[in-house]
């Protein structure tokens, strides 16, 4: 009795593991995907090779796995196989010699897939297709990919190619022309919930449902590590699935000591706020997840101002309800900005405290149109003093100088006005339209309307920009880091206009595959901070003739100018011209290679 009792706790099947999809019907989400492979299924038109992508634990390798045992399932092709036939029992068990499964993280060499290739001309040994699932197909070689190609684009009739990936960006164009590709979705918070609500229900575990809430939010999308999570909460709880569990297992930042911090922004109080950012401290938090949860507190914070009826289920105070909703927006950023530069900071601490005391610098007017501002401290006065002094000062000696071209704010937020040195005065020689007295040129008062217009802000096009033709384009990402495909996708571009914050770009066919919706959006991201907004890319394509001058051609023609520099350099060397001479020595053709930059 004990043997087999301490067997069964051996035996113990994890959640993910157990409750797998084994048919499409029961996939959560993905119904997209789903759609289209019951079609190609029913219909008779399978292709020969798709790519599934998406993060972790969103569903990639159980289609995979579903899609070949529809293939080969005894009942006949189809959406829905039997599930209990011979062939459908050994896929589930993950014994169908027919389906070879490959991991590309462990298997990245030329040599695994030449054997793949060699084995792919043999017979399906039980099933009527011979099915390959490559797993993280990104990992694999160059070399790799190459020897794989010709047979992922002409495989034998008998053989089907199932690719799946967390990074498609990192796969070769070759690749993904060949291949139908299926981008899926992660899960939403409420479709992991209700999965975790009927897995619990099966197995009868008491839970409350606050708790499954806090670990769908934890999954961050997906199912498996969701249901990891309610594995460890469940051996955390003893059996049991309790909220106040779930937070000590999480570490979850406790709801009251953010709202703790933020009223004391709001309401000015600089003392009570550094005290309870000690009594946080106290807990040894991770400062990164503090911010991510003020984030998260002030988008309920927002909602709840703006949209009827999205009050959140733990109630906001009252301070963070009453703040203008401006100044909640402006919070939210800050909390972002100082999530990104927290590693940055001495230490996450200090750099937590500097977000903090970033949002209590600006905070919102009092309602009598003063700013509420915190208690003034020792020294701050005679330190406004001598400020107000020195730009007095400056302002008594400040010459004329050459106009300044305005640029695009960078901030919601303006800076105050501090005392700028006097630029040295232009000399020149008098216009007659500008009368003088000795030296000094006489100032004269600009009209209303003319200042008007100077302080209107100007619609900002492509000459305001600087970016007027091809050359400037090519300039631009010239000074910008781009990297791999992105840096592909621009460097085979060439510039037509800018208006209207439109940007249009011509591209030859051999590379329109490069420019998908998700590599576009990089790209205007990558843009934004150079041009002073997000542009709108529109990319055509054009005849490779027609776009000759671009960054990715210069890129080529400076290669081959530092390779032609490095072999005439090698071969002018006198050791070399030496071996040659002397023994009879040859160059091996493509050895020489130009020293790194």
């Amino acid at each position: 009795m004990f043997a087999a009792d301490l067997w069964s706790r051996m035996s113990y099947l994890v959640l993910a593991r157990k409750w797998r999809p084994r048919r499409f019907a029961e996939l959560v989400g993905q119904e997209h995907v789903v759609r289209a492979l019951s079609n190609a299924l029913e219909s008779g038109r399978v292709h020969h090779a798709y790519l599934f992508t998406g993060t972790r634990g969103v569903g990639k390798t159980t289609i995979a796995r579903i899609f070949a045992k529809s293939l080969n399932c005894e009942t006949g092709v189809g959406a829905d196989p039997c599930g209990e036939c011979a062939v459908c029992t050994a896929v589930d068990a993950g014994r169908f010699v027919d389906l070879l499964e490959i991991d590309a993280a462990s298997n990245t060499g030329v040599d695994d897939v030449r054997e793949v290739i060699e084995n792919a001309q043999y017979m399906p040994t039980c099933g009527r297709y011979k099915v390959y699932l490559i797993d993280e197909v990104h990992m694999l070689s160059k070399a790799a990919f190459n020897a794989l190609l010709k047979t992922l684009e002409e495989p034998p009739e008998h053989v089907k190619f199932l690719l799946a990936t967390t990074d498609p960006e990192k796969l070769p164009v070759t690749v993904l022309s060949r291949c139908l590709q299926f981008n899926l979705k992660r899960l939403s918070e409420e479709q992991i919930a209700d999965q975790m609500r009927k897995i619990l229900s099966a197995e009868s575990i008491v839970f409350e449902d606050a708790a499954i809430q806090r670990l769908s939010h934890a999954a961050d999308g997906s199912l498996r590590d969701g249901l990891s999570l309610l594995d460890q909460a469940i051996a955390y709880g003893a059996g049991s699935l309790a909220l106040a569990d779930v937070d000590s297992m999480l570490g979850t930042v406790d709801r009251g000591e953010v709202d703790g911090m933020l009223a004391a922004v709001a309401a000015g109080d600089g003392p009570g706020l550094m005290q309870a950012i000690e009594h946080h401290a106290g807990y040894s938090p991770e400062f990164a997840a503090t911010l991510e949860a003020m984030a998260e507190r002030l988008h309920q914070t927002q909602l709840a101002q703006l949209v009827e009826g999205m009050a959140p289920a733990e109630p906001l105070p009252e301070a963070l309800l009453s703040l203008p909703p401006e100044t909640v927006q402006l919070w939210y950023q800050m909390a972002l900005q100082g999530h990104r530069d927290l590693y940055m900071a001495p230490s996450p601490r200090i750099g937590f405290e500097m977000t903090m005391l970033r949002m209590l610098a600006f905070l919102p007017d009092d309602g009598s149109g003063a700013r509420a501002e915190p208690q003034a401290k020792p020294g701050m006065a005679s330190a406004a003093a001598a400020a107000g002094r020195l730009a007095d000062s400056s302002a008594s000696q400040a010459k004329p100088s050459a106009p300044v071209l305005s640029q695009p704010a960078q901030s919601p937020v303006a800076a105050p006005e501090m005392p700028r040195p006097a630029m040295p005065e232009a000399r020149s020689a008098p216009s007659p339209a500008s009368p003088t007295y000795g030296t000094e040129p006489v100032l004269r008062p600009e009209p209303p309307a003319a200042v008007a217009e100077k302080e209107a802000p100007s619609k900002p096009t492509g000459h305001v920009l600087g970016i007027a033709d091809n050359a400037q384009w090519v300039a631009l990402l010239s000074s910008i880091e781009l990297r791999g495909p992105m840096r592909e996708l621009a460097g085979n571009t060439t510039f037509i206009s800018l208006i209207d914050r439109q940007l249009k770009l011509a591209m030859p066919a051999s590379h329109m595959m490069l420019a998908g919706d998700m590599m576009t959006r990089q790209l205007a991201d990558a843009l934004t901070p150079y041009l002073g907004f997000e542009p709108v890319i529109r990319i055509d394509q054009a005849r490779a003739d027609a776009v000759t001058d671009t960054l990715s051609a210069r890129d080529r023609a400076h290669q081959d100018a530092r390779q032609q520099d490095a072999e005439a350099a090698f071969m002018a060397d006198p050791g070399v011209q030496g071996l040659i001479n002397d023994y009879g020595a040859r160059v091996a053709p493509g050895s020489i290679k130009p020293l790194p930059n």
